[in-house]
């Protein structure tokens, strides 16, 4: 326990010390941390933090909000706010968070960017190629769309260690907190992967565990999947950017325009709160089918 003496720079500096060596965060959320801080320390002036209450917090995130930082930056910077006051009052003897019970302004919700079914259509369809980069390319985009992968949960797969089941039509990935779930692959993705795993040695280093590999024969980076979707959409002839989240809103939307079942969506995206899925509920619904297959547009053969 240090003394009442610490100037306010000192007592920033060891509670970013204990998080980065106690709790252990990354760089970059301690980066943000730090310049959550920097705000407050502009906005407090003279004043120290000991001394600073929840009338004052408020005023500083009113002015926040009127100098253009959005709801979502605002809630970030509370949160990092209130981390601090509470280790003060933890670790240093401050009577009370001043930031605990301030809520930022709440910001208009933006609704995810999806493509159209035609416009995914045009994607993924067209003449098979050949080149194993351009089949690696169409298996990892009708795998992203065919059933709602994060980008970083499609670079993470294996190929070989029974979480990919083509006969099954299902893919075992582990998301956010490391939770496992279980999700459809559709028949067009599967075949897609057949054709990619028949020449994926023909890129793959000896040895190689990775599903999808890049030019050095290892584990696809997730810049160089953004960058040849990008590229392939380009020569599909859609003048939007597309990226691999694109194609999980996709998916989300399209399985939710036919089946209504939010639930089911929300297991399949791995979402731990349903209210995280219902953002996708703003298009209006075409009750046809309940069931994947019938409710996702390249779920089955034609």
């Amino acid at each position: 326990m240090a003394t009442a003496t610490q100037s306010d720079p000192d007592l920033v500096k060891a509670w970013l010390d204990a998080l980065e060596h106690q709790r252990r965060l990354s760089g970059h959320t301690l980066a943000n941390y730090a310049r959550a801080v920097e705000l407050l320390f502009k906005l407090k002036e003279q004043n120290r933090l000991r001394d600073l209450d929840a009338q004052q917090i408020r005023r500083f995130v009113a002015r926040l909000h009127a100098a253009g930082l959005s709801g979502r930056t605002l809630a970030l910077t509370l949160s990092a706010w209130r981390g601090l006051f509470r280790w003060l009052a933890r670790q240093r003897g401050f009577a009370a968070n001043p930031a605990h019970g301030v809520r930022a302004p709440k910001s208009p919700r933006r609704l995810p960017s999806a493509l159209s079914v035609e416009q995914a259509q045009q994607l993924l369809e067209g003449s098979a190629p050949r080149a194993p980069e351009a089949l690696r390319d169409r298996a990892m985009f009708e795998l992203l769309y065919s059933s709602g992968l994060r980008l970083a949960e499609l670079v993470a797969l294996d190929a070989a260690d029974g979480r990919l089941d083509l006969g099954q039509g299902e893919v075992t990935v582990t998301g956010k907190g490391g939770k496992m779930r279980t999700v459809p692959v559709g028949a067009r993705a599967a075949q897609a992967l057949r054709d990619w795993l028949q020449a994926r040695a023909l890129l793959a280093a000896p040895a190689e565990r990775a599903l999808f590999v890049g030019a050095r024969g290892r584990r696809i980076a997730a810049g160089t999947v953004q960058a040849r979707l990008r590229a392939w959409a380009r020569r599909r002839g859609l003048g939007a950017p597309v990226h691999p989240h694109m194609l999980r809103h996709s998916f989300a939307s399209h399985v939710l325009q036919s089946s209504q079942d939010l639930r089911a969506v929300q297991e399949m995206l791995g979402h731990a709160s349903i209210s995280t899925t219902q953002v996708y509920t703003h298009l209006d619904f075409q009750a046809l089918a309940k069931v994947y297959d019938a409710a996702h547009p390249r779920a089955r053969k034609k």
